[in-house]
């Protein structure tokens, strides 16, 4: 089945991707958000002229074939893009089978259990127990994560002390049986990582994310080899010579793809792969619920290695604006803290039509 066409939905948040063949079967997939609209012509300009004509099925080749003729660009945003048609061929294909994706990448259909990921760094300690207690209560999480230090923060705190209070407020809070993340989002030196690191291992936290600049690799190595709690990092690593390095230097205990920066399923899968041969869990990166979270439940339905939770934001219209009314049927509702991938075809949710009306369209089509 060759592609006949390529077009793109986009507002300056997220870009929602239609890849149709030339007997008309179609697919959906997305582009990572924020500054979409710019991934968008990337995908008109650097993607649509190599892909146009190919094989819908040969997504492996499809990626490649990108990743080769645009070798000059080898940074983010082309793996965004490429990112947008890969998970639309996916969808494409289990529209085709009538096979959820999860099942044709070796998985089935089910629930997997979920971490509730807070964004927020502009609330004390109380507040954020307080709502992590409601969300317990009501949804039935028993695993969260909050934010520590400052963003790419050179050592310094969200406001002084924030850390050393959110720390044993969260831990009093939620109780022993509840498992507690934190992500750091590249903030400290490796002295200063270790230092929080023995507080949060006396606090029983079991997950440190990102605790230094995320290209210092050296830096998050000596934090990984000083510490007994698992120290994650990758989701903003888009090329393979990184994850080799950090897979094959043990840099990291645990690897975090994001599945849209990364571009795509198949480049995820290789990842995993790699790592599940070095014995590293895969607690994939999605902190949004646009369609990443639901790309990353169908892998997680399906790779081997396996890490223990599904990243689920808990951040509603007031931080995430661009989420309201994007999808025609709600595809993350939680029960019991997990979250289900239904046995609907390739992704199994439809974009609404309402969004789309608004967006602005371009289409790539083969000249036949």
């Amino acid at each position: 089945m060759k592609i006949k066409s390529i077009e793109t939905f986009t507002d300056e948040f997220i870009c929602f991707t239609r890849v149709t063949t030339e007997d008309g079967s179609q697919g959906w997939g997305q582009v990572a958000p924020y500054y979409a609209d710019i991934t968008a012509q990337v995908i008109q300009r650097q993607v649509a002229p190599y892909v146009l004509g190919m094989d819908a099925y040969d997504i492996d080749s499809i990626v490649d074939i990108v990743r080769d003729r645009e070798h000059k660009f080898p940074g983010s945003y082309l793996r965004r893009a490429m990112g947008g048609i890969d998970t639309a061929l996916w969808d494409l294909r289990g529209k085709c089978e009538d096979k959820p994706v999860c099942s044709m990448i070796g998985g089935s259909p089910g629930a997997f259990r979920a971490y509730a990921s807070s964004m927020k760094r502009d609330i004390t300690p109380n507040d954020e127990a307080e709502r992590l207690k409601r969300l317990r209560d009501e949804k039935g999480f028993d695993a969260f994560k909050f934010r520590i230090g400052a963003e790419v923060g050179r050592n310094i705190d969200e406001w002084p002390g924030r850390t050393e209070q959110i720390i044993p407020t969260m831990r009093k809070a939620m109780g022993d049986d509840v498992a507690l993340l934190v992500d750091a989002n590249s903030c400290y030196s490796p002295d200063r990582a270790i230092e929080v690191g023995g507080i949060l291992q006396d606090h029983g936290i079991s997950h440190f994310e990102e605790p230094c600049p995320y290209w210092e690799f050296e830096q998050t190595k000596e934090v990984t080899e000083a510490l007994d709690i698992d120290v994650t990092g990758g989701e903003q690593d888009c090329m393979m010579a990184n994850w080799k390095k950090m897979i094959s230097d043990g840099v990291v205990n645990i690897i975090q793809p994001d599945i849209c920066y990364l571009g795509g399923i198949n480049r995820t899968l290789r990842v995993a792969k790699m790592a599940e041969e070095a014995g590293i869990p895969v607690t994939p990166h999605c902190a949004n619920l646009s369609m990443v979270t639901l790309f990353t439940m169908h892998l997680l339905r399906a790779i081997p290695n396996v890490g223990k939770y599904l990243e689920f934001s808990i951040e509603g219209l007031d931080y995430y604006p661009w989420q309201d009314k994007i999808f025609v049927n709600d595809p993350y509702e939680i029960s019991d803290g997990k979250a289900t991938v239904t046995d609907a075809p390739g992704w199994g949710v439809d974009i609404n039509p309402e969004w789309l009306s608004k967006s602005t369209y371009q289409i790539s089509e083969l000249d036949t």
